[in-house]
């Protein structure tokens, strides 16, 4: 596929940033990778939570010539698992995770709001640990990457290949936009891409330890976060 003709700026309206997605429609994840960082340069970094998507991104990633930065949001709730399988792509792919975080400490956090204030207020805890930690990096991009795809949830199934992020002010970019669990999963296969093994063991979706469970035959992948309460997304994917 030949690269867009079209220069992505403050001017650039919502419709252009339509027609664009439309056009990404017929390219490959790998291409929409290397237009990203034609595009914006080192304006632009790849978002992460080491599901399978990102772990296939990263793989894309290191096979391209593309050296676009790559960062995960640390809440210090993560799974053991999570943090044995960023050092394993670390060492497979040679690609360098910046870590992002909030200054406030688990223990700060419990004196300033009460103890496990992710079971009683799991949007309070969301915003503090993941959604002002990514304002902060992505205040200094030009676009962000993302595994989103459609058929996460029904607050994902607009997204566009690429899209203005209303809510943190730039470009978002979803190379995998259209692409299903099925095609995620055979990519993964095909070039043997470490993945999470909580995946193999009922977790589809996997994210903080006290806010994710597995997943019972027949529920939402994404049923097992934040269970119990009327909430499927931590606040940083905003659907349309």
């Amino acid at each position: 596929m030949s690269a867009s003709t079209l220069s992505i700026g403050p001017e650039t309206t919502d419709e252009e940033l339509s027609a664009l997605s439309d056009e990404f429609k017929r390219a490959s994840p790998e291409s929409i990778l290397e237009w990203a960082d034609e595009e914006f340069g080192s304006d632009v970094a790849l978002a992460t939570g080491f599901g399978a998507e990102g772990c296939a991104l990263v793989s894309m990633l290191a096979v391209s010539d593309v050296r676009t930065r790559v960062f995960y949001l640390d809440t210090d709730l993560l799974f053991p698992e999570t943090y044995a399988l960023r050092d394993q792509l670390e060492a497979r792919y040679g690609v360098h995770f910046e870590r992002r975080a909030t200054s406030l400490s688990l223990d700060a956090q419990a004196a300033a709001y009460g103890e496990k204030l992710w079971e009683r207020r799991p949007d309070d805890c969301c915003r503090l640990r993941k959604v002002e930690p990514l304002r902060e990096m992505l205040s200094g991009l030009r676009a962000w990457i993302t595994g989103v795809r459609r058929d996460q949830s029904r607050t994902r199934a607009a997204v566009g290949i690429v899209e203005r992020d209303h809510q943190f002010g730039l470009i978002k970019v979803n190379p995998l936009a259209l692409w299903s669990s099925q095609d995620v999963w055979k990519y993964v296969v095909k070039h043997d891409v470490p993945y999470n093994p909580l995946h193999d063991q009922g977790y589809p979706s996997v994210g903080c330890t006290p806010c994710t469970t597995p997943v019972q035959i027949g529920e939402d992948p994404r049923a097992g976060r934040w269970r119990g309460w009327n909430k499927t997304e931590c606040g940083i994917h905003k659907g349309k």
